[in-house]
């Protein structure tokens, strides 16, 4: 879809070049910003009461207890509000569905033969990525309440609960840390998330099948 008269806001016809496609409304892009923020906070937070190097720098345990505990609770909270978006409750719909040329997308990726690669709007690592981290988030949370509320399980549940929370927080940690630096490593993506619009050209490289759908 490209930017035509109705499709877009006054100052979005005047800075997009028509030739753009729109790849996220506002309110998925506002829920991917929120969430990220709060999964930041988490890692961030958990990193000072972990690492005693940090736990020195920052001090305030409590304070840092509480900011963690909260960003954690809230994390789901912007998908469930952006639920009342159709554009997000059709891109998760695209992020649920693995495709034959999305195990295809992997073996290319991960053989690096240089093969072509086809993906729809998100390619199959993409699509990996989000079913994972929205699986830990959802363990995370669970565990995390475990621990916070002692009462609501015997110790042998606490024990296991701050056991699976720390290991899977460290690969929380591994796994986000990865997804940023890919996200570095292509402008295009990041102007698409942080506007709404990217180029036909990169849409016809990195996602042909979400292209030919437009």
């Amino acid at each position: 879809m490209t930017s035509t008269p109705g499709s877009a806001s006054p100052t979005d016809a005047t800075t997009t070049p028509r030739s753009d496609l729109r790849r996220f409304t506002r309110p998925v892009r506002w829920v991917h910003r929120t969430t990220s923020a709060l999964m930041l906070v988490c890692i961030a937070s958990a990193g000072c009461l972990y690492i005693p190097q940090l736990a020195e720098l920052v001090g305030r345990r409590y304070l840092v207890v509480t900011v963690h505990e909260w960003s954690g609770v809230l994390l789901p909270v912007p998908v469930l509000l952006g639920l009342v978006s159709r554009a997000l409750r059709a891109d998760l719909g695209r992020l649920n569905r693995f495709a034959p040329y999305d195990r295809a997308w992997l073996r290319s990726a991960l053989r690096r033969d240089g093969s072509p690669r086809t993906a729809g709007k998100f390619n199959g690592g993409q699509k990996i990525y989000a079913g994972w981290i929205a699986g830990a988030a959802l363990v995370m949370l669970g565990t995390g309440l475990l621990m916070w509320f002692t009462h609501l399980a015997p110790l042998v549940w606490r024990t296991s609960a701050t056991f699976i929370h720390d290991w899977l927080a460290l690969a929380v940690g591994i796994v986000v840390a990865g997804h940023i630096g890919m996200a570095l490593g292509d402008p295009e993506a990041r102007r698409g998330m942080r506007t709404g619009w990217v180029g036909r050209g990169w849409a016809r490289r990195e996602h042909p099948r979400w292209l030919d759908e437009q």
